[in-house]
């Protein structure tokens, strides 16, 4: 216990110093996230409108292997990654290997699926006479999905949430396609590994309570958003 006590205010003075170490790591990581959350809404979102309203044969099965990849392990979209940007594969030549870009390409794919699959969810909860109402006014195709995404958008916005926390605290894709490089590619994740290998805890607590406080803060302006919808 001891140990785990020192650690946490030693940790706590790192913070109020704000060490450069530890900022550059926090910059890292919220760049990296931050980009590959926005790009997997901008794919994401559109999908689990084109599925959820869509009339095509096969759409059941769309649905249920968006809700499988939820499940699915960062290794895998890592060593799928990997297998397109290393020097033997396909996107080679781009040399995109343990840069932040191949980061951001996986942790993008990895969330992808979870924005479409709640957004979907968040869809097929608006009742459907808005939908009905806008074509009946003559809305276009895309006027009525705007309705609908109007009064779907706090769902919209947790599915967003949630995928943001998925990227913020993954390690597998960072590790893999990062390098963990000291100032390039280190993630919050990645350097808490690393230093809990070294043994040297002070570091991955710190990090640790960014990581919290990041993930409290995003969740908290959500759930403020959503009390002042329903008051």
């Amino acid at each position: 216990m001891d140990l785990l006590f020192d650690s946490f205010w030693s940790a706590l003075i790192l913070l109020l110093h704000a060490d450069k170490e530890l900022l550059e790591i926090v910059k890292v990581s919220l760049t990296v996230s931050g980009v590959s959350t926005l790009l997997a809404g901008l794919a994401g979102v559109p999908l689990g409108f084109w599925v959820a309203f869509g009339r095509f044969h096969g759409r059941a099965m769309i649905t249920t292997v968006l809700h499988t990849l939820l499940a699915l392990p960062t290794v895998v979209v890592g060593l799928f990654v990997y297998a397109f940007i290393s020097r033997r594969g396909i996107l080679g030549p781009l040399d995109l290997l343990y840069t932040q870009k191949a980061m951001i390409l996986g942790q993008t794919i990895l969330i992808i699926p979870v924005v479409a699959a709640f957004t979907i969810t968040a869809v097929k909860k608006v009742d459907k006479r808005y939908r009905q109402t806008a074509m009946t006014l003559g809305a276009n195709g895309f006027q009525t999905a705007m309705v609908v995404a109007t009064e779907a958008r706090y769902g919209i916005m947790a599915a967003i949430t949630a995928a943001f926390g998925r990227v913020i605290a993954e390690v597998g894709v960072s590790m893999m396609l990062g390098g963990n490089i000291k100032g390039f590619t280190r993630t919050m994740t990645t350097a808490m590994a690393l230093e809990y290998d070294k043994g040297q805890f002070v570091l991955a607590v710190a990090l640790g309570i960014v990581l919290l406080a990041v993930a409290f803060g995003v969740n908290f302006i959500l759930n403020i958003f959503q009390a002042r919808a329903q008051s």
